[in-house]
């Protein structure tokens, strides 16, 4: 096959990704990320963002990484078991741990490449995973790497759940769920999951990219909003991308779960720490974090103001009790013409489509951050309500 041949067939690929409303855009904005943006020249309200405590242009965090610029530098230089392992990385897990409750945290570069180190260090061949079917490409990725025989459940669905365990032989088993689902904005039956673990002597791991920072007091995540304690069987990873406002992840459990992750997670081991300026920002941001239910009361008012603001109108907005508020509209080109008209009237608000979502659900993401004013959503409600 030569090379021309190739390019064909991408480029048909492509094009079939387009007739079928699915192909995506990239956009360059030109401003720092918050609820104002300006991307084509355009000045836009952003719905789109995970910034849900608007942290990522917070002057505090600015300080502490200028700060630190001066005192570290800006990179690693190296993967943290080489040299690349600082005490501005130090102290940020030692923070992480003491503020997720659990007895130590490990920190990852992405929640990405965390979720890819935890499961294939944790599970093998001969071993079982069980995955909620609504989980984030990472996780369904990780039990990929794991080789481990892999069972979905449906999502949420305990007593399902409950029968695959039953039934399987494996010596060691594992739970994996997202814990705030990034497309549906819905909570995973965490208590019942954890019972589950117990009874059946699994492990389980809670992927809280979206919860971490938002749910439970103080913003210290699904868990502590469920009242389920640091367990031992639990590995706990959240993303500090997110409501953190910085970039990287981090997992916490028990001693003995992180030093082995350490020791054989291979998306920790093999590539260059992260830049001792991020775990500067980051160790000031647990802080805002900490102190944040201001912030926290604000979101939630909005997330009420955008459900009351669309009842009565054909826009079906899933059951979500966090800042991800998705609007479904089912047809793919149906969803980015929705979004397009949006666009046009100043207000960003990003089209989900298949692979992300199941076919026939495509939808408006509407992601909340605590920067927006009720102003804000004010006119996304009547921009909606219009095009209804």
């Amino acid at each position: 096959m030569t090379e021309s041949i190739l390019h064909a067939e991408l480029a048909a690929q492509l094009a079939q990704l387009t007739a079928d409303g699915l192909k995506r855009r990239r956009r360059t904005l030109d401003a720092p990320c918050g609820p104002l943006a300006r991307v084509d020249g355009r000045d836009l309200i952003s719905f789109c963002s995970n910034d849900y405590l608007g942290l990522a242009n917070e002057p505090a965090l600015i300080v502490a990484a200028c700060a630190a610029a001066r005192t570290w530098g800006v990179g690693s230089g190296a993967s943290h078991l080489v040299s690349g392992h600082q005490t501005a990385h130090e102290a940020l897990e030692q923070k992480l741990a003491a503020f997720s409750g659990f007895p130590r945290a490990l920190m990852f570069s992405t929640g990405y490449m965390a979720n890819l180190g935890i499961v294939p260090a944790l599970v093998g061949r001969g071993d079982a995973i069980f995955a909620d079917k609504l989980n984030h490409a990472s996780l369904i990725d990780a039990v990929q790497l794991a080789r481990a025989d892999s069972q979905r459940y449906a999502h949420g669905d305990l007593a399902a759940l409950e029968r695959l365990l039953a039934a399987s032989p494996a010596r060691r088993k594992l739970i994996l769920t997202d814990a705030v689902f990034s497309m549906d904005g819905d909570l995973a039956p965490l208590p019942g999951l954890y019972q589950l673990a117990e009874r059946f002597d699994a492990w389980l791991v809670v992927d809280d990219a979206h919860g971490f920072g938002v749910l439970g007091a103080q913003g210290r995540g699904s868990l502590v909003h469920f009242g389920i304690p640091a367990a031992q069987r639990i590995i706990y990873m959240g993303t500090l991308g997110k409501a953190a406002g910085g970039s990287g992840a981090f997992v916490a459990a028990h001693e003995a779960v992180i030093e082995w992750l350490l020791q054989r997670a291979r998306t920790y081991i093999f590539t260059t720490g992260s830049s001792p300026i991020m775990a500067c920002a980051l160790a000031a941001s647990l802080e805002l974090i900490e102190n944040g239910d201001a912030r926290r009361t604000h979101l939630w008012q909005l997330a009420a103001q955008l459900r009351d603001g669309l009842a009565g109108t054909r826009w079906r907005l899933l059951p979500s009790p966090t800042a991800i508020q998705p609007v479904i509209i089912g047809d793919n080109h149906e969803a980015l013409r929705v979004a397009n008209a949006l666009f046009e009237r100043g207000l960003w608000v990003p089209a989900i489509r298949p692979p992300t979502v199941p076919r026939g659900t495509a939808r408006l993401r509407v992601s909340l951050t605590a920067a927006h004013s009720a102003e804000q959503v004010a006119q996304l409600i009547d921009a909606l309500r219009d095009l209804a």
